[in-house]
């Protein structure tokens, strides 16, 4: 039997903001076993980051833990007042990994130094024991040339290093518990995945307890024993990971569920949660999740419901699980939010039997300057994206995805190659004419909504910022009515147009963007990580947007991504990108039914997969460059299949094309057909 090591009864936190009293987290408990994976799941807002802050008494100045217990080696944290003693228990007992590693590194110190920092501070070792420790800790985590880097800054170090410098500072100490919040959301799936794994390694070597806060269902299948699903400031459900993955209760988790790209259907929109999180300053009376529930009923208005025992380790808060309510739908089977996710519109595939090249790459470089050296950034890449098609460009961060955005856009010049938009050369200098008509009709979306949009300036000006610059309106009114338009399109009210993007959620923000690169007409809109850092569901509502508008507008998008599930769902034809060169080219469904450069298959490999089953035991591919011998037989661009295009020398490509003749072997020549 498992020993319970940490407890949290009925916790509630309150903030005082703006003389408004906000209830972040209500009457929220849960346990934590010696050894195991907890995961705590929702979407942005829903209280996971502010709850587990609470175990190591790091809430900000406002907010105070109003009510319950937080029990941890027979002592309540949650009584707790001064630093002095939050500090005998964060860091030493209860450490906590962040999202972001830069803000939890000091740019000012060395690697070493901050980590060596810790160990002497807790324990109270000399400075050589600690850098002794230090050194080895780094070795643990997996970095290479440990000593080296132990003097190097945190600015020398790439995403996934900084991550792992912030796990060894975390485990430096040897907690008892390890607090893990979001600490792959901005990696890329290789690098998610090989973080995942080094916490599972460093948890099974030091005998931790892991408490992990995402949104992504994929990562909580891949590590988690059990999972709590958080809304509204409480745990609606908790649960092992398989009863939670395939028996789920409460309509919230089967609703996150259901609006997973993996679980859509191609050319079908993705279901997503309808409405908007309640508002935290006020009293809620009933269930939280009523307004949002298909198949909410009377009782779920008027009382909060209690948990109901599913299993002996399995409770979801709902009244749909009352005995009285066995004649009201029980989403037994999901009816509701199946039919929703498959009753969707039709939209166009690739439009390439019709040969319309709408922007076409041929043998594109881009170079930079950086500490007086010259690297290429983009090398002799060709590509041609056909007019009403989604051409998907995937790769790593640093891969060059979007330099070759910017490089269309004309907003990184080319050192060599021709880039070409309807027929003409659009990476030459233009006439003012030509170059105010390709502004105009090649827009861009960015990836943070936030820094792209003026944080000082109204929704109304920020969208209508491409009219007056391009003055394409007549009158104000004709100005007002384009901008409401937009922001109907875009599904967003007019009474939003007086307020700041401060004001709005990360999805509502992305949809701001969405709405100022449409309001100019385009035919060619450039996506770049439009949706990497937005919850399940309001990734599937904007997905379903940019769907809809493709088929709507007739546009044609060069979409930039990293999270193959999603490209897949959304995309024609997909390339993949590594260190500047494209390695493969495919129709989306061709790509990943038969994938063949070995880059490809670690892409696709390290996928996180919506089911605990799938997740334990699959292999992750780690792709090596140094496999390819390339000294005398070159690579050269081959199209291995048709349509089918890869980056390959000869000896590669008889290699290729023997797998597909196995593959076709097995398939009864399925493989060989037209997609």
């Amino acid at each position: 039997m498992q020993t319970k090591i940490f407890e949290a009864k009925n916790i509630e936190i309150k903030f005082n903001l703006r003389g408004k009293v906000l209830t972040a987290v209500r009457n929220s408990s849960l346990d934590l076993y010696d050894g195991e994976t907890l995961a705590i799941v929702g979407e942005s807002g829903s209280g996971k980051s502010v709850f587990t802050k609470s175990f190591v008494g790091m809430l900000d100045k406002n907010g105070w833990i109003s009510s319950g217990e937080l029990l941890f080696e027979g002592k309540d944290l949650a009584r707790y007042k001064t630093e002095k003693e939050w500090l005998t228990v964060r860091g030493k007992k209860i450490a906590m990994v962040f999202q972001d590693p830069m803000t939890s590194l000091n740019p000012l110190k060395t690697i070493g130094e901050q980590i060596s920092e810790v160990i002497t501070w807790h324990r109270g070792t000399t400075k050589e024991k600690a850098r002794e420790e230090a050194v080895e800790i780094l070795k643990m985590v997996g970095i290479q040339d440990a000593e080296l880097r132990y003097k190097q800054y945190p600015h020398e170090f790439s995403g996934g290093m900084r991550q792992r410098v912030v796990i060894a500072t975390a485990i430096a100490c040897r907690p008892r518990i390890l607090i893990c919040d979001e600490p792959t959301t901005a990696l890329d799936v290789t690098i998610q995945a090989q973080i995942l794994k080094l916490i599972k390694d460093v948890q099974a070597e030091m005998g931790m307890s892991v408490i992990y806060i995402t949104h992504d269902l994929g990562v909580v299948a891949n590590v988690a024993d059990r999972v709590a699903v958080m809304y509204a400031g409480q745990i609606v459900e908790y649960g092992l990971s398989h009863e939670i993955f395939k028996e789920a209760r409460h309509p919230y988790t089967k609703a996150l569920l259901l609006s997973l790209p993996q679980l859509g259907v191609k050319g079908k929109s993705l279901h997503y949660i309808k409405g908007t999180p309640p508002n935290l300053y006020k009293e809620i009376k009933g269930d939280a999740f009523a307004p949002r529930n298909p198949d909410a009923m009377k009782i779920d208005a008027l009382l909060e419901p209690p948990f109901f025992k599913v299993s002996e380790t399995h409770y979801a808060k709902t009244w749909l699980l009352h005995e009285k309510a066995v004649s009201h739908k029980r989403f037994e089977t999901s009816e509701s939010y199946a039919s929703a996710a498959l009753d969707g519109k039709k939209y166009p595939g690739s439009n390439r039997d019709k040969k319309e090249i709408l922007v076409s790459l041929k043998d594109v470089s881009v170079k930079f300057k950086l500490n007086g050296k010259e690297f290429k950034a983009v090398s002799d890449v060709s590509f041609d994206i056909y007019r009403g098609e989604t051409f998907s460009l995937v790769g790593e961060s640093g891969s060059g995805k979007t330099t070759i955005g910017r490089a269309i856009m004309k907003i990184h010049p080319t050192s060599d190659g021709i880039i070409e938009y309807k027929g003409r050369r659009v990476d030459t200098k233009l006439s003012k004419v030509d170059i105010k008509h390709f502004r105009q009709k090649v827009q861009m979306i960015f990836q943070d909504p936030m820094a792209s949009l003026n944080e000082r300036a109204k929704v109304d000006y920020i969208v209508s910022e491409g009219l007056y610059n391009f003055k394409l309106f007549q009158s104000e009114e004709e100005r007002k009515r384009k901008v409401e338009a937009a922001m109907e399109e875009v599904g967003l009210l007019k009474d939003f147009l007086t307020r700041f993007p401060h004001e709005f959620s990360g999805g509502q923000r992305q949809r701001l963007g969405i709405a100022r690169a449409l309001i100019m007409d385009p035919e060619f809109v450039i996506a770049d990580e439009p949706i990497s850092a937005l919850d399940v569901s309001i990734r599937a509502q904007i997905i379903n947007l940019l769907n809809n508008l493709k088929k709507e507008r007739d546009l044609t998008y060069l979409f930039i991504a990293h999270d193959l599930s999603v490209v897949r769902f959304i995309s024609d034809r997909i390339a993949v990108i590594y260190k500047g060169h494209i390695l493969e080219l495919a129709d989306s469904e061709e790509l990943f039914r038969n994938p063949l450069h070995p880059y490809t298959k670690s892409l696709l490999s390290a996928v996180p997969v919506p089911d605990p089953d799938v997740e334990r035991n699959k292999s992750l591919i780690v792709y090596d460059p140094k496999m390819h011998d390339y000294k005398v037989d070159k690579p050269i661009w081959t199209e291995i299949k048709k349509g089918h295009f890869i980056w390959a020398n000869s000896r590669e490509s008889e290699g290729y094309l023997k797998e597909l003749e196995k593959l076709n072997k097995q398939t009864g020549g399925l493989i060989w057909e037209e997609n």
